[in-house]
């Protein structure tokens, strides 16, 4: 989509095709082009299907009411932040006080949404002609342009000293897919570090995987994650420097770090707790294991293992029903033996790959019964463990 083809969707032309094509299936976009084609530019056509496609890949992101309203790219869906994810951060910054806040590199707009339904003045800023638009289209499509301004620029030239708290959401995708180093983020982690140093409060969006080292001294590190998917890292000033915290949304369920030693490696008790991705990315396992009073299976794998069961929001309990060094053609008997239709493979610290191991197992998936098994290390030994969540 150019910048001509994504105006046109903005004239009353365009937004009566859009809603038109609403809810049109893949398999009848040909002959539905070919219909609106007789009485409407073929460009226009094509822009208002695409963009309907667009809209229904964001439902999930943004939510159905708000993504039927909205304008995207295909950048933008892709990169754009989860609302739930936003709508806590935006939150944090209202219950620090903040009413304003440069929202740099904005994309079309996602953050600087929930900003501006928190009540917070935003000033959004992104170099790309196409995504600023989508950015401005959204503000007005949702009733927010009033507290929403879109500026088409590259970040490094914005003066941001007249606002409250600094937003960096730098691009970590480049021309070979993604980008780990934070310094060759765009623009990199460095200048916006020095950036955030000049407000009162700032949070830097960084990709979950981020190596702690990376974290500066100054920052608080939060990883965040929506329904057990780890969504992203935020690195928090003018908060409290040097904490670690995983965040669980729905709720939030808030784990903070306190510096504790790593758990002991222990004997596999009755169950085995996993933990939430975030608080593995956050390095707070201890916390988690302290919570249930376990200790690790293996001084290198993130299970933790308990002879009780404790509910915990951190961890998803299972109870252990079995215990067995990796061998296939043993499992494969036991769970027939078991009459075992429903397999869930979970894995970590093996090398096997869980789609690889069920086609060997359960090639044709029948009987009543379910069971999870860990392909993992117990005491440096490759293990298999049967179980049921608890």
């Amino acid at each position: 989509m150019n910048d001509l083809s994504f105006a046109s969707l903005l004239t009353p032309e365009g937004r009566a095709l859009l809603d038109e094509v609403r809810g049109t299936a893949p398999a009848q976009e040909l002959a539905v082009a070919t219909r609106l084609r007789r009485d409407h530019p073929a460009d226009l056509v094509s822009a208002a299907l695409a963009q309907a496609r667009l809209r229904e890949r964001a439902a999930a992101k943004f939510g159905a009411a708000d993504a039927e309203r909205m304008f995207f790219t295909a950048n933008g869906v892709e990169q754009s932040t989860r609302t739930t994810v936003a709508v806590h951060r935006a939150g944090r910054l209202r219950e620090l006080g903040v009413t304003s806040v440069a929202d740099l590199c904005c994309g079309i707009g996602g953050d600087a949404i929930a900003f501006a339904r928190a009540g917070i003045r935003v000033l959004a800023v992104d170099r790309d002609p196409l995504t600023a638009s989508a950015a401005r289209a959204n503000a007005d499509a949702l009733g927010l342009s009033a507290l929403i301004e879109v500026r088409e620029a590259d970040v490094t030239d914005v003066d941001v000293s007249s606002y409250e708290a600094v937003f960096v959401d730098p691009a970590r995708r480049g021309g070979r897919g993604r980008i780990f180093d934070p310094e060759a983020y765009s623009p990199p982690l460095s200048w916006a570090v020095a950036t955030a140093l000049k407000a009162p409060h700032a949070a830097l969006k960084v990709a979950p995987g981020i190596p702690h080292e990376a974290v500066p001294a100054g920052a608080e590190a939060e990883w965040i994650s929506d329904g057990g998917d780890v969504k992203e890292a935020v690195l928090w000033f003018g908060t409290q420097p040097g904490l670690v915290r995983a965040t669980l949304l729905p709720g939030p369920r808030v784990l903070r770090g306190r510096a504790l030693p790593d758990p002991p490696v222990r004997p596999l008790g009755r169950y085995l707790y996993e933990p939430d991705g975030a608080a593995i990315r956050a390095h707070l396992v201890a916390e988690v294991a302290d919570e249930l009073e376990g200790g690790l299976i293996d001084e290198t794998i993130a299970y933790v293992t308990a002879d009780e069961h404790r509910d915990s929001p951190y961890a998803t309990a299972y109870e252990i029903t079995d215990r067995l060094p990796f061998n296939v053609k043993r499992l494969k008997a036991l769970l027939r033996e078991r009459e075992v239709g429903i397999l869930t493979v979970k894995k970590r610290g093996s090398a096997v790959e869980p789609e690889e191991l069920r086609r060997k197992v359960l090639p044709k998936p029948h009987g009543p019964n379910a069971v999870t098994v860990f392909l993992t290390r117990v005491a440096g030994a490759p293990t298999m463990l049967l179980g049921r969540p608890a």
